[in-house]
């Protein structure tokens, strides 16, 4: 494990235009809550579509900083949100760690071989970022310089459980029994592997944000699949050996899809924020935040997608509902997952703008203008 003391902060030689929120992670007053969108950056876009079409595949896009750099930046443009988040994968890490991977389009996915036993475990080595993950740190500079500085820039990794469960899986699964399985049979094993998945982790989110990112991201969106106890007891360490090594640099926010269950636990991490999925009590989770070991915790959600296929003022109207239970401090509004593939851009733009709207008319009625 790393020491847990924090590093000197990072600084960054282009001064931030739109620094909103840099400053709500801090826990400052802001004149509005910062907004920006889970897989903002493609699926909803006609320009993004353009793009991928002319690389010819997802994976393509990830080769390719030039693409990636376009990508990422068109939902500023586009929807007016407050940050970009690096067009990336989170199986890139797996891939680097000697477990490649192909999606298949309409399907997900797709491993080669799994990680079942000790041997295939010692089949894999450790990351250099640098050499094995060139193609992210370079279009990080490309996206950091197509910005020059209007908004900050959020990096992400997938945290040790998720990517766990597509390492045994060798796919999606919709209860992940083999990954579960392991914990149980085999311990050792499936510790080791999450020990050196959390360190491959740890060298790449350390690698962004050498690289420049401003803010930093791990995603566990299979963390609902797992028992309270099961995942305090073996997955929530590893996402403390991330943290403790990440040294306070950036912020840093915790995802854990379908968590709420183990909320409480995850007030204790070292992280900034906590990003909630929808089904998750603003009420319960602000309280929860106000009261954090080590201090209050930010928190970033968390409207139920599917509000997005509503009427723009439905739209509204949730969202400054959201805002009205969450308050503005500490906050960063956000959907409670990624933004769904066939809501219209023009939706993810009302949501934005309802963002951008409150406090002003926030006691709105339900309405379908």
């Amino acid at each position: 494990m790393m020491p847990s003391s924090p590093d000197r902060a990072v600084t960054h030689p282009v001064k931030l235009e739109n620094d909103l929120m840099l400053r709500a992670l801090r826990g400052e007053s802001v004149e509005r809550v910062p907004v920006w969108m889970m897989r903002q950056a493609g699926r909803t876009l006609p320009e993004y579509r353009e793009v991928r079409e002319r690389a010819g595949g997802f994976k393509d896009l990830l080769f390719h900083p030039e693409w990636a750099a376009e990508v990422t930046v068109q939902p500023v443009d586009a929807y007016g949100v407050d940050a970009a988040i690096l067009f990336s994968d989170i199986l890139v890490v797996p891939e680097a760690m000697g477990l490649s991977y192909e999606l298949v389009e309409k399907v997900g996915p797709r491993f080669g071989r799994t990680i079942r036993s000790a041997s295939d475990l010692a089949s894999l080595h450790p990351i250099d970022p640098h050499k094995d993950l060139d193609y992210v740190m370079s279009a990080i500079e490309h996206i950091l310089g197509a910005l020059h500085g209007r908004v900050p820039l959020i990096g992400f990794a997938g945290a040790p459980w998720t990517i766990f469960c597509y390492m045994v899986e060798g796919k999606g699964s919709k209860d992940w029994t083999l990954a579960r399985r392991m914990l149980w049979e085999e311990p050792a094993l499936a510790d080791a592997l999450l020990g050196q998945i959390a360190a491959a982790t740890t060298a790449y989110l350390r690698a962004q944000i050498e690289a420049g990112v401003h803010v930093v991201q791990l995603f566990d969106s299979w963390a609902g699949s797992l028992s309270h106890s099961l995942y305090v007891t073996r997955i929530l360490p590893h996402l403390h050996s991330i943290l403790e090594g990440l040294g306070g640099r950036v912020p840093v926010t915790v995802f854990a899809k379908g968590g709420g269950h183990f909320l409480q636990d995850l007030m204790t991490l070292p992280c900034t924020a906590l990003g909630l999925d929808w089904q998750t009590d603003r009420s319960m989770a602000r309280s929860l935040a106000e009261s954090a070991p080590g201090g209050p915790k930010v928190l970033q959600g968390n409207l139920d997608p599917s509000v997005l296929y509503a009427q723009p003022g439905i739209i509204r109207a949730e969202t400054h509902r959201m805002l009205d239970e969450f308050g503005m401090t500490r906050t960063i509004a956000n959907l409670g997952h990624g933004l769904y593939p066939d809501i219209p851009a023009d939706h993810g733009r009302a949501f934005v703008e309802a963002v951008k709207s409150y406090p002003t008319n926030t006691r709105e009625t339900t309405t379908t203008a």
